[in-house]
């Protein structure tokens, strides 16, 4: 482990990445439900500016200076804010900040055009390190390699629309997301080889799935030691509809890119 990211991981540790202050409302709803406020300390909203800021995607703050998202989200042609300790976007709350970001890094083999081809994923690095508080923490990141078993239960969080067509939601939102492992996923009658194994699919119920405004967020997952660990970067659903039965919402596996993200942070630490 380099000294950069050895330092990083002693960072994460001492304000204890994955451990929110303000612990998640754990429910078994199907269909999503507001979030507890600032229960998800790492979600930021990355917002573009025309006529004010608006919200585009979700993201999670790995650092206290750098964000994590999916590449789709950028635009080389906007001007983006990240707002952090962030819950309801149309109220003003003192636990948020927005902040300015200085270099924005996608994935080299990122293709707009193939998004099934993989590496959605970009680091957003801040103008300005982020003060640590019980509303805002960072997220902590899986092993490499890891992978998730069938039906592993995950939480997909955002502020994307609510169902396909539909109005997005002001509060941040949680549901329960269960794992759909590789080999089920890629089969013809879900999503066949549209899928890589650098992705992880999640939901695929026909009820709930990630949908507009939700890309870029996290695929948040307890390990057995009770940290959450963001699995996965919403990256794309079926244009048949956000929640289509046996397409489940296509996550980035983080897992997959541990190396790429530590040598974005270890080459850009001026």
């Amino acid at each position: 482990m380099t000294p950069l990211i050895l330092a990083f991981a002693l960072f994460a540790s001492a304000y204890g990445c994955g451990r929110p202050a303000i612990e998640p409302e754990m429910t078994r709803v199907v269909n999503g439900e507001d979030a507890r406020p600032n229960s998800w300390p790492w979600q930021i909203s990355l917002q573009y500016e025309r006529n004010g800021y608006r919200h585009t995607c979700g993201g999670s703050l790995v650092a206290s200076n750098w964000v994590m998202t999916a590449a789709h989200c950028i635009d080389e042609s906007l001007t983006y804010q990240v707002v952090v300790g962030k819950h309801n976007l149309q109220q003003a709350e003192d636990s948020a900040k927005a902040i300015r970001p200085v270099k924005i890094i996608v994935h080299r083999h990122y293709n707009p055009v193939l998004l099934s081809i993989g590496n959605d994923i970009a680091m957003i690095k801040l103008s300005e390190h982020v003060q640590m508080s019980d509303e805002v923490q960072l997220a902590c990141l899986p092993a490499p390699g890891t992978l998730l078993p069938h039906n592993y239960p995950c939480y997909i969080t955002g502020w994307g629309v609510l169902s396909t067509g539909g109005p997005s939601s002001d509060t941040l939102q949680q549901a329960l997301m269960p794992v759909v492992e590789y080999d089920v996923c890629k089969q013809n009658d879900w999503w066949g080889v549209s899928i890589r194994r650098s992705m992880v699919c999640a939901g695929g119920d026909g009820v709930v799935g990630g949908c507009n405004g939700d890309s870029g967020g996290p695929l948040n997952c307890k390990n057995s030691d009770g940290v959450w660990e963001v699995h996965g970067i919403a990256s794309f659903v079926s244009g048949r509809g956000c929640n289509y039965i046996r397409k489940p919402t296509v996550f980035t596996r983080v897992s997959d890119f541990n190396e790429w993200v530590d040598e974005v942070l270890l080459i850009n630490t001026d």
